[in-house]
């Protein structure tokens, strides 16, 4: 599960993006205004599969957009050949336009443009003689989808202030699934145009819509999935035990604190869950524990209630992991693995700053935790958190 980020100014990698794309698309506009559309029905259907694709875009909770349908026109559109690299840009990139009536991130826009061009670029060598070997086509494949990972990684690094290398592997992680099914497809409907003609389009429409309907009904699930966390994370604090929004900071800052030390897909969304649900045991109790605090209980309390509290993460249907990682939180932190770890450093943080709102409160904290390394908090862990306050990053 991925963290929500708070919105923050836009920031200059992103500026560069869209300037990027916004050049390529004009000097493509001028070039094309000049030298005239060689195919201008082709340009049309093409150009109206796009649209469609980015009409039907799946935006997530966590501002991530997917359009495989959009992408595969565009990358069937560049793999054609029959247009200059200039068209194919202009052509996609007003279709990608068109498309954005229902909004949506420009992120998302101007990676499309600047993939697609340089798709088309790079399969001119496809229309050349022994250029056009098959192995080259699917090394075109592979770098256009490694250049999109790259540009998204990119940018998601800049927005929320992450390391670059863990958010890289989970965008070329998931490039098997939905990439290798775009790729695909683009392929196919290039092969399919060439041999059959324009009629080929909606046929091989349709498969692509039945991946893009899959992709919808997944992302419906992770939504429904982060609600039912996000609701009981929010019991503890509705019930009086915890302060207000304490689950959510501490789910944040656990998540900034795995990136900082590397971790990614399943490992990074284990311990963002293992952090909003880490206090639910606490609704055992009779009388809520001052501030919320379990350190200054019996160790045998505090074991009875990560027990407790892994039970009911068991029972959401959490993955094993999860529910180890809640269980452990009163062992010593030597005998946790690293996502314990991050999650029991984060919750002191966030007890000991009181929310983070004072600076001096946040700087005695981490003084605090420094001071425990020996016992009580992993040292790595702690020299991350340092990391992560100093650029802002909670």
């Amino acid at each position: 599960m991925r963290r929500r980020h708070h919105r923050r100014r836009t920031p200059p990698v992103a500026h560069v993006v869209h300037a990027l794309a916004l050049g390529a698309g004009a000097a493509g506009l001028g070039w094309t205004a000049v030298h005239g559309v060689a195919d201008p029905v082709s340009a049309a259907v093409f150009g109206a599969l796009v649209v469609v694709g980015e009409v039907l875009r799946v935006a997530e909770a966590d501002g991530r957009e997917a359009a495989p349908v959009a992408f595969a026109g565009a990358l069937g559109y560049a793999l054609v050949g029959t247009e200059a690299v200039p068209v194919v840009v202009t052509v996609v990139g007003c279709a990608v336009l068109a498309g954005r009536v229902r909004g949506g991130t420009w992120d998302a826009a101007a990676r499309r443009v600047l993939t697609t061009g340089f798709a088309a670029a790079c399969a001119q060598p496809l229309y050349g003689g022994s250029g056009g070997h098959p192995v080259y086509a699917v090394v075109l494949l592979a770098s256009t989808i490694l250049c999109d990972a790259v540009l998204a990684a990119w940018l998601t690094a800049a927005r929320t202030r992450e390391p670059f290398a863990p958010v890289l592997r989970d965008e070329v992680a998931a490039l098997p699934g939905v990439g290798s099914a775009v790729c695909a497809g683009g392929a196919v409907l290039a092969q399919a145009v060439e041999a059959a003609g324009l009629w080929a389009v909606p046929v091989c429409a349709v498969p692509l819509l039945l991946t893009q309907t899959a992709f919808r009904r997944h992302a419906a699930i992770r939504a429904t999935r982060r609600a039912t966390v996000a609701s009981l994370a929010r019991a503890t604090d509705l019930a009086g035990y915890t302060p207000a929004g304490h689950a959510r900071r501490v789910g944040a800052l656990s998540h900034a604190l795995g990136r900082e030390l590397g971790l990614g897909g399943r490992a990074l969304a284990a311990v963002e869950h293992a952090a909003l649900l880490h206090d639910i045991g606490q609704l055992s109790l009779v009388d809520p524990v001052p501030g919320g605090a379990t350190a200054p209980l019996d160790p045998a309390e505090r074991r009875r209630i990560a027990l407790l509290g892994a039970a009911v993460v068991r029972r959401t249907g959490a993955p094993e992991e999860v529910a180890r990682i809640v269980e452990g939180q009163a062992d010593p932190y030597r005998e946790q693995p690293l996502a314990g770890r991050i999650v029991r450093t984060a919750n002191a943080y966030e007890d000991l700053a009181g929310g983070g709102g004072a600076v001096g409160r946040g700087l005695q904290a981490l003084e605090r935790l420094r001071l425990d390394t020996a016992q009580e908090y992993d040292p790595r862990v702690v020299e991350a958190l340092t990391r992560v306050i100093a650029r802002g990053g909670q």
